[in-house]
């Protein structure tokens, strides 16, 4: 039988209260939100959709855990694949972008992309090392993509990626229009 994992039901409370932050604040500026996620897995907008009003703003999330679906869903292109593998800044760049499309409705994209990629562990990936972890926020024409270096267990890197990703994505949307 195999071993079973206990997972937290949520991720730790400073994600929680930037996750309400960030559904309050796209609500605010009547923004939408899609996400792309790789080595959280669903985490992301799972912490998302935990908020309640988030049906409001959340358009959805693609989990592109298999590198050939950051190529097919979302759009990265493959020679950069190819090239320098799932784990580089211009991958969640285009992760980002791409989700926006994705999640299109009446082919008005998502206002704001947020993607993750990275190395959660037990091994590395594409010669990077255990928590390298690059999270990439999408609006407008614009595309910010921070590199991070977390430590830890899978789960603890793991939930420091949600944590990252909601706290730029707060940091990146545009001034309330007044």
């Amino acid at each position: 039988m195999p071993e079973r994992v206990h997972l937290p039901e949520r991720i730790d409370p400073p994600a929680a209260d930037a996750a309400a932050e960030l559904v309050e604040q796209l609500a605010a500026r009547r923004l939408t939100i899609a996400v792309a996620e790789s080595l959280t897995g669903g985490l992301l907008v799972a912490e998302l959709v935990r908020i309640p009003g988030a049906s409001a703003v959340v358009r959805g999330g693609v989990v592109a855990y298999a590198t050939p679906l950051k190529h097919t869903l979302l759009g990265v292109d493959q020679t950069l694949l190819d090239e320098h593998g799932a784990v580089h800044a211009e991958v969640a760049a285009q992760m980002a972008r791409g989700i926006r499309s994705a999640t299109a409705v009446d082919g008005i994209p998502a206002d704001v992309g947020v993607a993750t990629t990275g190395v959660a562990g037990p091994d590395s990936q594409d010669g990077h090392p255990v928590g390298t972890v690059f999270v990439a926020v999408a609006i407008g024409d614009r595309v910010r993509v921070e590199r991070f270096a977390f430590g830890g267990s899978r789960a603890e890197i793991r939930a420091s990626t949600v944590a990252a990703a909601l706290d730029l994505a707060l940091g990146e949307l545009p001034a309330q229009p007044e």
